[in-house]
């Protein structure tokens, strides 16, 4: 068994990893702060990369949802859907764009049954992928709010959605190009 299938079925342990990395990030960033985002950006992604694509096909988007999606990369998906799986799941399970591949968001959602603490999270509404972080690290995004900011240009909405819960949407406008 290779150690990315071995990984992959254990999310649980990926979620503890998870939330230690987190954790440790979080409590580190007044020293990354001062050493310079861009510069550990710079030294962080090249075992980023190795680690996140060796784990989980990590296609470096820089904004890492795995926690969200059951420790399973939503750009995995050929079509790149960050909100759940295409109308063409096959009925085995596979992709319809690649038959021989299981598809992402069956995998994804299989996962996050097994994870107490972040698995609910695969029911909120993710945003769109801002691609002007592309390959930039998901760890230091993190730390300085840009992989929720919105770029300019994009409608300032809920980043993420619960939809275990209510939520009220706006009215359309008459025209509906409002």
């Amino acid at each position: 068994m290779s150690l990315q299938t071995w990984l992959q079925s254990h999310p649980r342990f990926l979620e503890w990893a998870y939330d230690l990395t987190r954790r440790l990030f979080t409590r580190c960033d007044p020293l990354i702060r001062r050493v310079g985002y861009q510069r550990v950006d710079r030294w962080l992604m090249p075992f980023e990369k190795k680690a996140k694509g060796m784990a989980f096909d990590c296609h470096m988007c820089g904004q890492c949802i795995l926690h969200s999606t059951g420790m399973t990369c939503p750009m995995s998906c050929p079509k790149n859907l960050r909100n759940g799986p295409c109308g063409g799941v096959r009925d085995n399970g596979h992709c319809e764009v690649r038959p021989q591949m299981p598809c992402v968001w069956v995998q994804a959602f299989e996962r996050a049954q097994r994870m107490p603490v972040y698995g609910a999270e695969l029911l909120w509404i993710q945003p769109p992928v801002n691609r002007l972080l592309h390959r930039d690290s998901a760890w230091i995004n993190m730390l300085t709010g840009a992989d929720v900011a919105y770029p300019p240009g994009w409608e300032t909405v809920p980043s993420q959605v619960n939809l275990s819960r209510p939520f009220p949407l706006p009215a359309a406008a008459r025209s509906g190009h409002d």
